[in-house]
This record gives structure tokens, sequence and C-alpha cells, in this order.
């Protein structure tokens, strides 16, 4: 399917046509439109009886449903498992496109990492996802997105960029990098397990402290370039495939966005912050495991420098929300105000450990994301959150409203959260990419996983913490 192809539920189900092939509608009011048992690409034990628990506690039946649906989404339509030699081996793709992003895959399994102590099963799934990802690194540190098969040549093999078999899409973004980073700490922390941390492991670490190191962007331009022969103005560079200048003031470029938009000023200030908290991790594995002190301490060297310059360069001045933090900034002194729907985003800094939630600077940022000042938060009859300019104006990203809740201190706004998300399923008892302000059967990519197992992630955290939100 086309990213941007809208999808009209109800005229789908006039039709009798099924959203995605998981989706078996009856006439009740919350029907089965999980995939049947039988069909499910993997089962874990410890999931189902979250499912159960959360079932049989919460008193709202069409949140019990949608975390039903939504919450195993990744583990029932989206995984491939099994044994390469000797090595657990997971690919994961993303829903409707037949492909493994390290960000999307890594987000997906993140949610079941506090089961995976007790369900070896899935430990070994997500060993396998952290095994996949290091052969991803290894064959492309620029590379967003992979086949399962190694030797596929895909729909991209015309972008104007050093293309490789099994690559699905080469664009440059931090975020890629990081992310397999964030899901091999928690998981080591989690389950003490350092199997997949060997030799490929240690060597894919250091190929991306050096993609950071090319990508400030000191000495030249670097390796990297991109351009796509498009209509869509986002998904190619401009200036010969290397984006708009910046002024290398020890900030990390990024040439896209998390939702595969081209920046314009290519300093990502979120991904960034990512950087930061990733190259840490990365330094204390690397110390503690591989007994490498040098890496160790060019990451966290490397760290300390991306930091500094945020604070030099990623704060402006707002004339109605005081210090916040910019979108993207350039080093000459430019900047772009927005957020991205997508994560990391400025909204998810607290999210993924960059910041506390009561930071000053970060209450002022959301206060800005969160109103009229963003040109991308849309306000409609159906609810009100952050889109963007992947899938255009009016339409809404569930993956936002989620990340709102889930940094929210604020009871209320997490349960309007809430009810915000479960009045916007548009009939199908599941998330999806996008839905239209003031409609919510009108959305796109009915088969989405990392939207849905985000909101599955929500609603556990929410039943463990404050279970009379969900009531």
């Amino acid at each position: 399917m086309n990213r941007r192809t809208f999808i009209n539920s109800s005229a789908l189900l006039g039709a009798g046509i099924l959203l995605n092939p998981q989706l078996v509608f009856a006439s009740a009011d919350f029907p089965v439109v999980r995939v049947p048992a039988a069909k499910r690409n993997f089962q874990s034990k410890s999931v189902e009886n979250a499912i159960a628990e959360f079932s049989k506690k919460v008193k709202d039946k069409e949140l019990s449903w949608m975390f039903q649906n939504c919450f195993p989404s990744t583990l029932d339509t989206t995984v491939t498992h099994k044994i390469v030699d000797g090595k657990p081996d997971t690919y994961v793709i993303t829903g409707d496109i037949d492909a493994m992003w390290l960000r999307d895959s890594s987000a997906q399994v993140w949610p079941y990492l506090p089961f995976a102590p007790k369900d070896e099963k899935l430990k070994q799934l997500i060993a396998g996802v952290i095994n996949r990802q290091t052969r991803c690194v290894l064959k492309d540190p620029y590379a967003n997105a992979f086949y399962g098969d190694d030797n596929k040549v895909g729909e991209w093999k015309s972008d104007h960029t050093a293309m490789k078999p099994g690559v699905h899409e080469r664009k440059w973004e931090i975020d890629s990098l990081c992310y397999p980073i964030r899901l091999a700490y928690q998981y080591w922390k989690t389950t003490g397990d350092t199997s997949p941390f060997g030799n490929e492991w240690q060597q894919a670490v250091k190929l991306t402290l050096a993609t950071f190191k090319e990508q400030q962007r000191k000495q030249d331009l670097g390796p990297y370039k991109f351009q796509r022969t498009t209509q869509f103005a986002t998904d190619t560079l401009s200036m010969a495939g290397y984006g708009n200048p910046v002024n290398p003031v020890g900030l990390i470029c990024s040439s896209f966005r998390p939702s595969d938009d081209a920046t314009v000023y290519s300093f990502l200030v979120p991904s960034n912050f990512f950087a930061v908290i990733s190259l840490r991790q990365g330094a204390e594995m690397m110390e503690k495991i591989a007994k490498d002190q040098n890496t160790s301490a060019a990451m966290l060297a490397l760290a300390a420098e991306v930091e500094a310059a945020l604070k030099a360069h990623a704060i402006i001045d707002h004339p109605k929300h005081g210090k916040l933090y910019a979108f993207e900034v350039d080093g000459f002194g430019n900047h772009y105000l927005m957020d991205d729907a997508n994560v990391p985003s400025l909204l998810s800094l607290p999210y993924l450990g960059a910041m506390a939630t009561s930071d000053p600077i970060y209450q002022n940022t959301r206060k800005f994301i969160l109103s009229e000042n963003n040109p991308f938060y849309y306000k409609g009859t159906a609810g009100e959150g952050v889109g963007g300019p992947h899938v255009g104006k009016d339409m809404i990203w569930p993956m936002a409203i989620i990340m709102r809740a889930l940094t929210s201190t604020s009871n209320d706004e997490i349960k309007t959260c809430i009810t915000m998300l479960k009045n916007t399923h548009g009939g199908t008892g599941f998330m999806h990419e996008t839905f239209h302000k003031d409609d919510p059967t009108k959305f796109t990519r009915s088969w989405f996983a990392w939207a849905n197992t985000l909101f599955g992630e929500l609603l556990w955290k929410t039943y463990q913490e404050t279970p009379k939100l969900l009531a």
C-alpha cells in the first residue's frame, strides 16, 4: 500500500472488504478482529496472560477489546522467528510494508521486554531482533529499512545513493542507529543475557560511532548523499543530495526525520538528544561487556560534545512560550519550529530518558507543540493532536496522542488522551498511522503494528500505575 493512501473504513466494510488480512468482522459491538490463534506468527504465554488479566480487571469493555487487539499485534502479524547459524534471528515488518525498519522493529518489541525474564521464547525472539539488527547495521549504517532476503532488490533501487541488495530504503536517520542500542541496553538490563553482544555486535557499535562522527561533517560532507526521483519534496534532499548547509558545531546531521521525511535543517534536535542517550548506553555496554575502554571513552566524549552543542544551539526564545527546544537547527542561527509525530520527537524526550518531564524548557516546548503555534497541530470534532507533512494537512497521528499521554504527569490529560484514542479507531479496534481530525473513519495504514503495540504499552502502563483511569 502506498503510505499516503487514505482508507475509509465505512466504505470498505459496506463493500465487504477486509481492512487487512487480520481483521474478521462480526455483528457484535466488539467483534473478533484479532487474527485466529492458528494463524498467529508467534505466541507468548506471558503476553496472553497479560491480556487475560487486563480483560478481567478493566471494566471498560471497548478498551479491553482494543488491548487484546493492539498489544499482541507485533507478535501476531509481523515477526518471523527462526534459528540461523545457531543464533536466534527475528525479522520484523512494520505491518503493510514488507520491510524491517531499525526504528520500528525496536519500538515494536520494546513493550514486551518486561515479560522476557520469565518467558524464554519471548526472550529469544527479542534476542533475535538484536541479532538481525546487528547484521543490518553492518550491511549499511546509513540505511533505515531492510528486507528479510539479503539479496532482494526493492522498489527504491533507482534512488541516487549507494543502494545494496537487501536494503529497502537508504534514508539516513540518526534514530536508526540509536534504537538498536536502546533495545540492546534494556534487554541486557532486563534479562542479564549478554549472548547477543559478541564481536559482530561490538563491530556494529563501533560503526555507529564512526557514522555519527562522519555526520558531524567537521572535515567534509561525508560519504552519504541521497536523492529520489519523486513528486514528493519531503522524499529527497537538496544541494546535490546533501541537504541544506550546516555549520559544524558538534551536532550530528540527520538527513531524514523518524517520519522518513527530509529535514529542512540537518541538525535534528530530538534525534541528537537520542544520540546522547544511546552513546552513553553503548559506552556502558562496551566497557562492561566488551571490556573495550577505548571505544567506551570515545562514545562518552562524543555524547558530551553533542550535549554541549545542544545547550548552545538548540534552545531558542519564543515570543509566547519563552525558552524552548527548536525542532531543527543549522548551527548558523537558523531554526525550524514544529515536531515530528513519530519518535524521537521533542514531545517524547522524557519517554526516551533525555530529560525529566519537569524540565522547564521541555515544559515550554510541550506547551508550544500542543498549541496552535505549532503549524502541524490539528484540532477537529473527532480529536486533536500532532500531525506533519508526511501524510498532510488535518491528519492526526495516534502515536503522538499516545506519546502525549506517556509523557504526561496529569491524570486528567492521560484519561483524555486514552478516551480520544478509543473514539478514533474508526470502528476497526486498531490504531492507524493517521486519522482525519473530523472523521476517524478516514485514516491511513490499517495495519501499522508500531502504533498498535505502543497503544498497548500505554494501556498496560496505565493499568499498572493508575487503573482508575481505565474505568
